[in-house]
């Protein structure tokens, strides 16, 4: 299973964009930097997009992938919780701000179909078995673990603050994509917006040893470009005391399991 970072980051410039993963060239995780970081041949190999969140830099290239889609005449499926589905068609494809196109036939389906994900519930999406799990962000949002037919497996976390050991419990990856958006300095601001500092990842690392006796490794995501050099200096730290394996997901990435 091969995980290309599309987008690693919480804003967006020439060298940043929003957060969105790619496996095996199939199956999309978020969609912040979707379009903008494939050429037309890798979107129409795109099947499935699964979400995490409803909020702009998640979502953000689900509008241009659905007016793509529709010139490759098939149907790509986007996966979420039926909340952040809702949000998508009432304030995205609400036929003001972009077409409809999860109804538009074009010319027999319409290129998006949209299907209601549940919490805790494993699903086989595209070869896949992915599993939902609620994390703690400021709206409705889930993780997903995703498990290959080989049964190579990683956690995304989406965006989430800290108090993650109910989530631990349920997942079991060899590989952990965790948001770390900003660095300790900013923790009051962190903790109420639903992310993690580098203090913050280390407790909960500390809670995912504890509950599952192991410690995977670590990639970084959704990191603020401002400070990514902070939170590369704290992130170090961390993986000293705790002995783990912690990098910083950049657009390009290639992490293979």
């Amino acid at each position: 299973m091969e995980i290309r970072v599309l987008g690693a980051h919480n804003s967006e410039s020439d060298t940043a964009r929003l957060t969105s993963l790619l496996i095996d060239g199939t199956l999309a995780v978020d969609a912040g930097g979707l379009t903008s970081s494939l050429s037309f041949s890798e979107q129409a190999k795109v099947n499935s997009i699964i979400l995490t969140h409803c909020h702009y830099d998640h979502i953000r290239d689900v509008a241009a992938m659905a007016l793509n889609i529709s010139y490759f005449q098939k149907t790509v499926c986007v996966y979420s919780q039926a909340s952040t589905l809702d949000e998508i068609s009432r304030h995205v494809l609400n036929g003001v701000i972009y077409p409809k196109f999860n109804e538009i036939k074009t010319p027999d389906n319409p290129p998006i179909e949209f299907r209601p994900l549940e919490p805790y519930k494993v699903e086989d999406i595209g070869g896949y078995k992915v599993l939902a799990v609620p994390v703690n962000h400021a709206v409705p949002t889930v993780g997903y673990q995703v498990s290959s037919g080989e049964g190579k497996s990683f956690f995304f976390s989406g965006d989430t603050g800290p108090g993650l050991s109910a989530c631990w419990e349920h997942i079991s990856p060899q590989l952990l994509i965790i948001d770390v958006t900003l660095p300790n300095q900013h923790e009051k601001h962190a903790i109420p917006a639903g992310h993690l500092t580098p203090r913050l990842l280390g407790q909960e690392l500390a809670e995912f040893k504890k509950a599952r006796g192991y410690l995977p490794p670590v990639v970084l995501i959704h990191l603020s470009p401002l400070f990514e050099d902070d939170i590369r200096e704290e992130a170090t730290k961390v993986a000293g005391e705790l002995g783990a394996d912690i990098a910083l997901a950049y657009e390009g990435m290639r992490l293979n399991l």
